[in-house]
C-alpha cells in the first residue's frame, strides 16, 4: 500500500504541476485560469488532451507544437516534475492526513510565486492572499482537531508566526530603502500564520543562506553584478517547504546540540 499511494502521489503533482503551469502563465497576464483552454502560444491551435499529459506528451512530441512544429518552454514538464517530486516528499514525511492535503495546495501556490517572481520580479497579491487564507484554514483545523493531523500547534503560534519575520523584512526594507518588496514581505506574513514563529525564522534563515550563496555564485559566474536585482521570493519559497516539512526535526536537532 505504501507503494500505491507514493505512485498515487507523484500522479497527482504531475498533474496539479500541469495547473501550476497555467497559473505561472495566466495570472501575470490578468486572465481567467479557467478560460480558454490550453491552446499553442504561437499558432493559437488549442491542445488536445493527450497532448496536455504532464512530462509525457512534451517527450512524445519532443518539445514542440504538433501542429505548427513551433518550440515548448522546457518550464513545463520541469514545473511537472517539481510538483511530482514535492508531493512524493510531502507524502513520505506526512502520511496520509489532512496535513498532506494542505500542504499540497501550499506548495502549488510557492511554485507559482517562485516562478512568476523570477520572470516578473513581482508577487501577485492574489497568489499571496490564497497562501494567507489556505494557512488561516490549516492553522485553524489543527487547532481545532489536533489528532487529524501529524503536526499540532498552539493557539497564539499563529499570531506571533504572522509577524516575526514579516516585521524583520519591514526592518530591512525600511533600513535599505527600497532594498526588500513588498511581496517577500506579505509572503512571509502568509506563511507564518501555518508555520508559526519557530517555522517562519526557520524559513526567513533558511531562505537567506540559499538566496546568498546562489547570488554570490551568480556573480562570481558573470551572469549578474553586486548591483544587479534577484528575486528574492523563490528563495523564501524553498525556505517556507523547508520549514513546513522538516521544521520539527531540525529544532530539535539544534535545540539537542545545546541539551547534551
Amino acid at each position: 500500500m505504501f507503494e500505491y499511494f507514493l505512485i498515487v502521489s507523484i500522479l497527482m503533482g504531475l498533474i496539479t504541476g500541469s495547473f501550476t503551469n497555467v497559473m505561472i502563465y495566466r495570472i501575470p497576464e490578468k486572465k481567467s485560469l479557467w478560460y480558454p483552454p490550453s491552446a499553442c502560444g504561437n499558432c493559437g491551435t488549442g491542445i488536445k488532451w493527450y497532448d496536455n499529459i504532464p512530462v509525457l506528451s512534451y517527450l512524445i512530441l519532443k518539445g514542440k507544437c504538433r501542429n505548427c512544429g513551433s518550440g515548448i518552454s522546457i518550464q513545463y514538464p520541469l514545473v511537472e516534475l517539481l510538483c511530482g517530486i514535492l508531493y512524493a516528499v510531502m507524502y513520505l514525511v506526512f502520511g496520509l492526513n489532512l496535513d498532506l492535503l494542505f500542504m499540497a495546495v501550499i506548495s502549488i501556490i510557492l511554485v507559482a510565486i517562485s516562478m512568476i517572481d523570477i520572470k516578473t520580479m513581482t508577487i501577485p497579491n492574489g497568489l499571496v492572499i490564497a497562501l494567507f487564507i489556505t494557512g488561516i484554514l490549516y492553522s485553524g483545523t489543527r487547532l481545532l482537531f489536533p489528532d487529524m493531523f501529524s503536526q499540532t500547534m498552539m493557539w497564539f503560534e499563529p499570531l506571533i508566526g504572522f509577524f516575526a519575520a514579516s516585521l524583520l523584512l519591514l526592518l530591512v526594507a525600511v533600513l535599505s530603502k527600497g532594498g526588500m518588496g513588498g511581496g517577500d514581505i506579505k509572503l512571509m506574513a502568509a506563511a507564518g500564520i501555518f508555520l508559526g514563529w519557530k517555522g517562519v525564522l526557520l524559513a526567513l534563515v533558511s531562505g537567506s543562506l540559499l538566496g546568498a550563496v546562489i547570488s554570490i555564485i551568480l556573480i562570481i559566474a558573470g551572469k549578474k553584478g553586486r548591483k544587479d536585482m534577484i528575486p528574492f521570493g523563490p528563495f523564501l519559497c524553498v525556505g517556507i517547504m523547508f520549514a513546513a516539512l522538516f521544521a520539527t526535526t531540525v529544532l530539535d536537532w539544534y535545540i539537542g546540540l545545546f541539551t547534551r
